[in-house]
């Protein structure tokens, strides 16, 4: 059995949800083949985290992408996770960037000059329905990834939102607590509602917990006294849909003329896909195989993810 889970939880007076997530093999394994400095992979951890967190309360079928842009060292992070919890993450650096073990802070790392961006994107996997995806880009405020995902929610969907996020090489965590509304918008009634107490709560809670305590052990320790309604718990998995059929489509798209260009220069090509880093190399003769009996119909996604 898995041990990477969504767990959710809803107060007795169904004032707050709260849910927390640990991916221990999942993000090992999404780090297999990315080699990034320390802070980055905090940043990166973190975020994937948050989507978890996120994309468990989609309704459809469809995925959460998180997007953090900017001119600091780090160009780009963006993780997507599916309604189904199938998560996939990457980030980009500038080629001249320089960050050492200890690293800087979120706004060095990504915003330096203030117009770095923050982007939240519900995309359907069934378009053809009628639902279009929904992005909502929002100046990037805040000091950590948790303050970001927490002003985002708090001007651009109206809820009461906290989060807590940790992450390193071996795990990434986050704990969510959301404050709900009921059917007509309004916060509900309650003589004494459990939302002022389970912020308090959680906020005792230290990143070494999140990375080290199992999620049971972890609600426990937070939430003993209360009286929480535990939903099934459901497991996350790292899933690239990257293949060497799906790399071949995509140099095909580019053209028999470029591909010759590019192997006159360097006797082969090697495609790492962005969010996995698996390398896939192509020689000459594997090059000469794209164009031979290439059906007429269109070669389909021509971007590599």
């Amino acid at each position: 059995m898995t041990t990477d889970t969504l767990k959710k939880y809803l107060s007795h007076d169904r004032n707050a949800r709260i849910q927390v997530t640990s991916l221990g093999d999942s993000w090992q394994h999404g780090l297999g083949h990315q080699h990034y400095p320390a802070p980055v992979q905090t940043l990166l951890g973190e975020l994937t985290a948050a989507a978890v967190l996120l994309a468990g309360n989609i309704k459809f079928d469809g995925s959460v992408v998180l997007q953090l842009q900017g001119n600091g060292p780090i160009s780009l992070i963006v993780v997507e996770c599916t309604a189904s919890l199938a998560i996939r993450a990457t980030a980009h650096l500038r080629e001249d960037a320089a960050i050492g073990p200890e690293g800087s802070g979120l706004q060095d790392l990504l915003n330096p000059d203030g117009n770095g961006r923050f982007m939240v994107m519900l995309d359907p996997a069934k378009k053809q329905a009628g639902m279009p995806a929904y992005q909502g880009i929002v100046p990037l405020e805040g000091t950590s990834v948790a303050q970001v995902l927490e002003s985002y929610m708090r001007h651009s969907e109206q809820l009461d939102t906290r989060m807590w996020l940790a992450a390193d090489a071996r795990h990434c965590a986050g704990l969510l607590l959301q404050r709900l509304p009921d059917e007509g918008g309004h916060e509900i009634a309650s003589i004494e509602p459990c939302w002022p107490r389970f912020v308090q709560l959680a906020d005792t809670l230290e990143s070494n917990e999140l990375l080290e305590l199992d999620s049971d052990t972890l609600i426990h320790r937070l939430f003993w006294q209360e009286d929480l309604l535990a939903f099934d718990p459901q497991a996350v998995r790292w899933h690239c849909p990257c293949t060497r059929e799906r790399v071949a489509q995509m140099l095909h798209s580019l053209g028999r003329e470029e591909i010759e260009s590019v192997l006159a220069e360097q006797s082969k090509i090697e495609v790492t896909c962005n969010f996995c880093g698996k390398p896939y190399l192509f020689d000459a003769v594997d090059c000469a195989q794209l164009y031979i009996d290439t059906p007429d119909t269109p070669p389909g996604n021509t971007t590599l993810h």
